[in-house]
């Protein structure tokens, strides 16, 4: 467990240096970020409610690990990497960019059946930090979507 904590609080520091503006995380109109980030929750979650068998709890250490990480992917990827290929090649070249690199980076962690999930899911999280220029949201949804997952 400390390995995934370290692990994540090291995806961090990708956005060192980047103003908050930037990498999605101002504070301008967070409540609506907020729920927006539910709602995308609840689409992250839709593979879990078509199992037959009831959401896992996971325990409390492995919670916390996995809450860190997902900050961490999420500063990570469409956070620092989305606004760098986005200076670099423009906003399709950040959408395309990070959910490629997202599902390759869970590609060793992840059954191959899973990762068009994946996948879509980043292009999803890449899509909301295009169209809102907020990392909030999927902040939030990541978060939920591996604990409840």
């Amino acid at each position: 467990m400390p390995a995934l904590v370290v692990g994540g609080a090291g995806l961090m520091l990708a956005a060192w240096g980047w103003p908050a503006e930037r990498l999605g995380l101002g504070t301008s109109r967070l409540g609506l970020r907020l729920v927006g980030g539910l709602a995308l929750a609840a689409v992250l979650l839709l593979p879990a409610a078509a199992r037959v068998s009831a959401v896992p709890a996971l325990p409390g250490a492995l919670a916390i690990a996995a809450i860190v990480v997902s900050i961490g992917e999420e500063v990570a990827f469409r956070g620092a990497l989305f606004a760098a290929l986005e200076e670099i090649g423009g906003a399709p070249v950040a959408v395309i960019g990070t959910t490629l690199a997202w599902t390759a980076a869970h590609a060793l962690s992840h059954p191959a059946e899973f990762l068009p999930a994946v996948a879509a899911a980043g292009l999803l999280l890449a899509m909301w930090r295009l169209v809102f220029k907020d990392l909030v949201g999927p902040i939030l949804a990541h978060v939920i979507a591996d604990v409840a997952l």
